[in-house]
């Protein structure tokens, strides 16, 4: 039998046993929302992985690209997770690294014109 670490599993399974998704079933909404991809294709929750695959996972601003090391059905703990994928993401542009405009403290809310301008300037919004 197996040892459980290089057998095939879902990779919804696999997702949410790795701590990348905090329910099975928001892994399975993700994989059924095209979210989830393996070679540049959306998956479904039911396809197979084995270790060496590449998962693309889109999140909103960022995407997060993982290489399976391990496979594993049920959840584990937060250390044997990390050790079960390799991390290829890109690095993360934090805002505060962008200078984007800061409000000087006490100045009060925003109006409504200084809002709509900074939701346009952090692309929020579309400039009409």
């Amino acid at each position: 039998m197996s040892d459980g670490h290089t057998s095939p599993v879902r990779v919804d399974a696999w997702l949410w046993s790795v701590r990348m998704f905090k329910t099975r079933s928001a892994a399975t909404s993700a994989c059924r929302a095209g979210k989830i991809k393996i070679a540049g294709d959306p998956v479904k929750p039911s396809t197979k992985i084995s270790p060496g695959v590449r998962i693309t996972i889109s999140r909103p601003g960022f995407v997060v690209i993982l290489e399976v090391l391990h496979t594993y059905a049920k959840r584990v703990g937060a250390p044997l997770a990390q050790k079960a994928y390799r991390d290829l993401s890109p690095e993360q542009i934090k805002p505060r690294d962008v200078g984007l405009p800061t409000r000087e403290r006490g100045t009060g809310r925003p109006t409504k014109r200084e809002r709509r301008q900074l939701e346009i300037l952090r692309g929020y919004t579309k400039n009409e």
